[in-house]
């Protein structure tokens, strides 16, 4: 299998070079990574579900893509390679925000160390999708009521990451259709 690397970072997100994915992992060190939160017509975001035999968080409900973009890859060109990779569509996104979060997953006791700059894009609902299963165990639409309450009901059940987004979202009044639909113009 091919290594991966992440890139390192610090914390004003200026490159610091290049690391074996895992390593980072083990170790806990700062990199750059991007979360992309696609939504629908009606308002809903497409969650997935983290496939079961991932190395760490597996199994676990996240937001519709999670990554790292290569070395030299520009983030705009990484978030769509990812989303083609894992959910086989693509969509127009567009940046809004970033921040820093570490923590470590209890399981395989691995870290998650990362600058996560957010995407936030459209989809039709009824959009043809090519679920790669070695990433993604299930997808779903869900509202942003319903999600708040299973978030609250079951937090485990969803990563570490995406649910910081998600409370950075509603500040910046990101979460409404009619909001979504002025800050995507």
């Amino acid at each position: 299998m091919k290594k991966e690397f992440v890139v390192l970072v610090d914390n004003k997100g200026r490159s610091k070079g290049k690391m074996e994915k895992i390593k980072a992992h083990k170790l806990g060190v700062l990199h750059k990574a991007f979360s992309i939160f696609v939504f629908n017509e009606k308002g809903e975001l497409l969650l997935q579900q983290r496939a079961s035999d991932k190395y760490h968080f597996s199994g676990i409900w996240s937001n519709t893509v999670c990554s790292h973009p290569r070395s030299k890859e520009l983030l705009s060109k990484a978030v769509h390679r990812k989303l083609k990779q894992e959910l086989g569509f693509d969509t127009k996104l567009k940046k809004s925000f970033k921040f820093i979060y570490k923590v470590q997953d209890k399981k395989s006791k691995l870290w998650e160390h990362e600058l996560d700059t957010v995407f936030i894009g459209f989809a039709d609902e009824n959009k043809k999708m090519n679920v790669n299963k070695k990433e993604v165990q299930a997808i779903k639409w869900i509202s942003i009521k319903d999600l708040n309450k299973s978030v609250k009901k079951n937090p485990e059940k969803y990563s570490y990451w995406f649910k910081i987004a998600l409370k950075k979202m509603k500040k910046k009044k990101l979460v409404a259709l009619k909001d979504l639909q002025k800050f995507l113009k």
